[in-house]
């Protein structure tokens, strides 16, 4: 019985160290590359501020300056509610002490200045696409934002999720690292719009089933589910029958401007939030996207109420 306890407790030392390890923030290799060169253009930083959607999460609740990045939004899932941080360049409360290696970092490996893994309801699954020079023009152009004080809650997550440690066995298993890759085949137009979309858009967080992992099933990217913050059913948003299999280019970009679909509806819930971003897009932006979603292989999702 004595060995026996013996090499149970050797056990779970070692099975505590493996955990220790493989959980490590130290393993993500994304955004630890050399400094992006050259001087920041923020004009190109707001740019990928609105295609990131920065302020649909991070825009201090209940006022009306979109610019105004308090944080305290609240996003309501399975897993209990995240809230937004403080994305403004408070010195304190916001990222104005960080460096542009931290932001860029964080931004695409989902690591905290501090060295703690980032919950993906920040999607950095899809922000890692982004290239480290528009991770740094987006730092610039934040840094010319109005400071705000004060500090978003503690997210509220029940035990296991509350362990964010394990966050990094997770992102082993759903991580890649791996910057976006043009496709030498496509026009430049619709690699714009593929980096876009897949990136700095995060169109698939929102728009794609997802497995009981949490993570987004392959066979269902982009074809549509159950709204990640629990009410509502996010549409396909390919080129098949439920989808964007009548609509044009031009359809596409008239939604991605006013938000006004081709029966004449407007769109709702988040999505007019993301249509205030999008707006702000260059026009050929936009055109982008809309190549590349109807360049997309038809699928088709799981159905939801209707």
């Amino acid at each position: 019985m004595k060995r026996f306890l013996v090499a149970l407790l050797v056990l779970a030392a070692l099975g505590a160290g493996g955990f220790w390890l493989l959980t490590s923030p130290g393993l993500q290799k994304a955004g630890l590359g050399p400094a992006p060169a050259g001087a920041a253009n923020v004009e190109n930083g707001r740019v990928a501020f609105y295609a990131g959607g920065c302020a649909s999460c991070h825009a201090t609740p209940n006022q009306d300056d979109r610019l105004r990045l308090g944080g305290g939004y609240a996003l309501h899932s399975p897993f209990g509610t995240f809230y937004a941080p403080n994305l403004s360049p408070h010195p304190r409360d916001g990222i104005g002490g960080w460096t542009e290696a931290a932001f860029i970092r964080a931004m695409k490996a989902g690591v905290s200045p501090d060295g703690r893994h980032y919950y993906p309801a920040f999607p950095y699954t899809s922000y890692q696409r982004m290239t480290d020079t528009d991770a740094r023009d987006l730092f610039a152009f934040i840094k010319t934002l109005a400071p705000v004080e004060g500090r978003a809650p503690d997210h509220d997550l029940p035990f296991p999720f509350n362990v964010r440690r394990g966050l990094g066995l997770w992102k082993l298993a759903f991580l890649d690292g791996e910057t976006f890759r043009p496709d030498p085949a496509k026009s430049a137009s619709l690699n714009r719009g593929a980096y876009l979309t897949q990136g700095l858009g995060h169109c698939a967080e929102c728009h794609s089933g997802r497995t009981v992992f949490g993570n987004i099933a392959e066979d269902r990217r982009y074809a549509g589910g159950p709204n990640p913050e629990g009410k509502g059913w996010v549409p396909n948003i390919t080129p098949h029958g439920t989808g964007l299999k009548e609509w044009t280019r031009g359809d596409i970009v008239e939604v991605l401007t006013s938000g006004l679909t081709p029966t004449g509806d407007s769109v709702g819930s988040t999505m007019t939030s993301v249509v205030k971003n999008t707006a702000e897009l260059p026009e050929p932006d936009r055109a982008g996207i809309a190549e590349f979603l109807l360049s997309l292989p038809p699928k088709e999702g799981r159905k939801g109420p209707q």
